[in-house]
């Protein structure tokens, strides 16, 4: 190492303008260490240790919980590994970030820890952050996320036929589950030994449980899927969303009950029941109504169109003309127009928020005000309304969702390592290369 690092400063200073006697009298500032050359890309050793502070900082209350510096450390390089090629890949494939796009998500942030953009932007800087740098870590999340979407689009194609299947099976009635999960992957392609070797691993953990240890801290130690850092916690889902082999196993568990290490395309997983719940039933409010729309043309402005709506209004008010013949004779909503205006039975949000807005403050067979739509005016008159049942209908929307997710899920977790084992990635500390042995 003394002498690679002699040639590049002999190189370096081949480079170099001459500098003068009091220049080299100045302060030296630190350069950065690189931790990791992922590709054409880097990570420095002050984004890990950035990182790192923050996962400590995660666990303060709980430092028992977290493994041995090494370990630690190469769960959160293995992390920032992760990241640095999906946003390579995200660049080679085009994608971009726009201004309005990252204007848009750090409003977000700024909403959902209660503050406007310039708070949040303080509050960073009197943590000793660089708002810049968290500008970009933003962007790379908004990256990441369309590349899944990039990767996945048009590649999962669910059936009715497997619907079905899932609706008739046990599991789409199994309810939801809170899990904590640990992962001791399978290189791509893995010979014998290398199963063997990862089976030994989670044989360990299972003995490690077994003697008493935390199943969280056993999940920042050991565990090498995504959500390692956060002990292994998966939020509830649904029993269905499981890839089925393991959904079968979950099916049959109680809350606090450890399985086994359980075989699967990516490795061997352990998982502890936390928590079940059934699936509650879906009760909706629903709504009968009818309408009339006055649309705005080139001839048609929104005044004239407004008073149009208004006269036809009063006109029904005082009984002078039927509310089905007025629609059937006036109404430009191509819709309802020959049903006499009837809008059947629906959910508010259905027909936009201007009516979803307005009919909850209907009462049954009263007429609303002329109502601006993005088209023109419109007035709705409420007929009835209802509780009504629609879980069945639901289910099935859930059941097609979860069984998109599980291949969704599955496609990307290939997508990814693929991703790691086509990449060159050198690891330049020694320590962070083997933390299974460090253990």
């Amino acid at each position: 190492m003394k002498r690679i690092t002699a040639l590049f400063v002999l190189a370096l200073s081949l480079c170099l303008p001459y500098v003068s006697h009091a220049q080299l009298l100045q302060p030296i500032q630190p350069l950065d260490r690189i931790a990791a050359v992922v590709n054409n890309g880097v990570i420095l050793q002050s984004k890990l240790d950035q990182t790192l502070a923050q996962v400590l900082h995660q666990y303060v209350d709980h430092p028992q919980q977290l493994p041995s510096k090494p370990i630690l450390e190469r769960q959160v390089l293995e992390r920032l590994i992760l990241m640095k090629l999906q946003v390579q890949r995200a660049h080679e494939n085009g994608i971009r970030v726009s201004d309005q796009e990252l204007n848009v998500a750090l409003r977000n942030v700024a909403t959902r820890n209660h503050m406007a953009l310039d708070q949040l932007r303080q509050a960073i800087a009197r943590q000793g952050g660089s708002f810049t740098a968290f500008q970009h870590e933003v962007s790379n999340q908004i990256l990441v996320q369309k590349l899944r979407d990039s990767v996945l689009k048009g590649s999962v194609q669910v059936s009715q036929t497997e619907v079905n299947n899932l609706l008739a099976s046990p599991l789409s009635k199994a309810g939801e589950v809170k899990l904590g999960q640990i992962l001791i992957t399978i290189p791509e392609g893995a010979n014998p030994s290398q199963v063997s070797a990862a089976k030994r691993q989670a044989e360990k953990v299972e003995q490690a449980l077994a003697g008493g240890m935390d199943f969280n801290a056993a999940a920042v130690q050991y565990s090498q899927a995504q959500n390692a850092l956060e002990g292994g916690s998966v939020n509830w889902r649904r029993i269905d969303e499981l890839p089925t082999a393991l959904a079968g196993i979950v099916l049959k568990m109680k809350p606090g009950q450890i399985t086994p290490p359980l075989r699967s395309p990516e490795g061997f997983y352990i998982l502890k029941i936390e928590s079940k719940r059934p699936t509650p039933k879906t009760i909706v409010t629903e709504y009968h109504a009818r309408n009339i729309l006055i649309r705005t043309t080139l001839l048609l402005n929104s005044t004239q169109a407004k008073a149009k709506l208004t006269e036809l209004r009063l006109k029904i008010i005082t009984g002078k003309i039927p509310f089905a013949k007025a629609a059937k004779a006036d109404s430009n909503d191509e819709t309802t127009a020959n049903l006499g205006g009837d809008m059947g039975w629906f959910t508010a949000k259905k027909w936009g928020s201007v009516i979803a807005k307005e009919l909850p403050q209907l009462k049954d067979g009263k007429i609303s005000p002329p109502l601006r739509v993005p088209n023109g005016w419109l007035i709705v008159q409420r007929l009835g309304s209802r509780q009504a049942n629609i879980t069945a209908k639901v289910r099935r929307e859930q059941a097609h969702r979860a069984i998109a997710t599980r291949k969704a899920e599955e496609s990307y977790r290939n997508f990814l390592r693929d991703l790691r084992t086509q990449a060159y990635i050198r690891i330049l500390d020694s320590s962070l290369k083997a933390p299974a042995k460090a253990s």
